[in-house]
């Protein structure tokens, strides 16, 4: 670093995304780590595409497209049984990475401590230090039975007057785990009692292998919660960084905010773009979602059959396109070995888990790894290919 570098990027590297790609590139595998799709984009995003180069191009309202957040407003409705008002329940960023910035830009103060779920999405502890809050973590454990669960125990302990928000994101990645009505409630009931913000993050929303919940459809959690989008996600177009966030008037109203300061505006035409593949996948009849969800479940038990067929035990995978599986019987002393010695070895890469756990918790995660299937058929199948062997 220069001797100019500010104090809240100290201890900032390289993510581990980069790393793990570069070294696919490098021996030619199989890239089975950075979460991209690497199959054609749906005609549904890209027809919306087209006919977006043809409409307007100047400057977006700062809170977003106002046909994109009516289109929004009516899918996420149908997700969370609760009618949304477009002009004043969602606001939209720059992809669920700016959301999650300008969120806790928003509402983190310096002091504030934030609870984190780990594994965690890797923004996750950056942004809330950038904001001067204290990240604040509590592991998910595997079963036996390939399940993961929360211990509640450990995450009423980690809650205390100081407590600002808990960041919850399901479907879960690099998990897969999807929480329960049952889990939601509770962290509901948690987030009351401390009178904390609930930050759902939830990008894989339409990628759910079985019920998804918000916190957003529970009526008690209504004035406290903030639920992520992300159209790229949605429509496997990650490279267009569109998100939205929905909650209720007053969290949007502060939201937006900090949001003007940080892009302004999003991309007019993508956002249009955006609507017009929102407005053809609502249409009765159209089974894009259902055909979204039942396309990663088939990715997803390709690789999972090839991972029982190799040394790998997988876990349980019930939404994103993200799989963890054990790697003991393999023998490498932790993820990072594993992960640095797959391109070369096998003609596969992935990701080492322990990028997303405190340093305290990082044992827990030294003989995983994570794979995406969010790839085509014949590159999973050749991917199974190698690591069967």
């Amino acid at each position: 670093m220069s001797k100019y570098s500010s104090q809240r990027i100290q201890g900032f590297s390289e993510t581990v995304f980069s790393k793990y790609t570069n070294l696919a590139k490098k021996y030619n595998a199989i890239n089975l780590g950075q979460g991209f799709p690497n199959f054609k984009e749906p005609d549904i995003i890209i027809n919306a595409y087209k006919q977006a180069a043809n409409d307007y191009q100047q400057y977006a309202p700062s809170t977003g497209m106002p046909i994109l957040k009516q289109m929004a407003a009516a899918a996420k409705s149908k997700l969370i049984g609760k009618e949304l008002n477009p002009d004043t329940n969602i606001l939209v960023t720059v992809g669920a990475t700016e959301a999650l910035f300008a969120i806790t830009q928003a509402f983190i103060n310096p002091g504030d401590e934030v609870v984190l779920i780990e594994p965690f999405y890797d923004a996750y502890p950056a942004d809330i230090m950038m904001a001067g809050g204290i990240p604040k973590y509590v592991p998910l454990y595997p079963q036996k039975d390939g399940s993961w669960q929360l211990d509640f125990d450990d995450l009423r302990a980690a809650f205390n007057k100081n407590t600002k928000a808990i960041f919850l994101n399901t479907p879960h990645n690099p998990t897969g785990k999807v929480f329960t009505a049952n889990e939601i409630d509770k962290i509901i009931a948690l987030a009351i009692e401390f009178d904390s913000l609930i930050i759902s993050d939830e990008p894989y929303e339409y990628s759910s292998f079985s019920d998804f919940v918000s916190p957003l459809s529970r009526t008690n959690a209504w004035e406290r919660t903030l639920a992520i989008s992300s159209v790229g996600k949605t429509f496997s177009v990650t490279g267009w960084k569109i998100g939205y966030v929905t909650g209720n008037e007053k969290l949007i109203a502060d939201l937006h905010l900090a949001h003007q300061w940080i892009p302004f505006a999003v991309a007019t035409p993508l956002q249009i773009a955006a609507a017009h593949a929102f407005e053809q996948a609502n249409q009765k009849g159209n089974n894009y979602f259902r055909d979204l969800r039942t396309s990663f479940m088939k990715k997803r038990d390709i690789l999972e059959t090839a991972l029982e067929k190799s040394q790998f035990r997988p876990l349980k995978s019930e939404g994103t396109y993200f799989i963890m599986a054990d790697s003991s019987a393999l023998g490498y002393k932790d993820d990072i070995a594993l992960c640095d010695d797959m391109p070369k070895r096998f003609g596969v890469a992935a990701i080492p888990p322990t990028a997303f756990y405190c340093d305290e918790h990082k044992y827990l995660a030294k003989n995983l790894v994570r794979f995406a299937f969010c790839k085509t058929d014949e590159m999973l199948i050749e991917a199974a290919k190698r690591l069967s062997k």
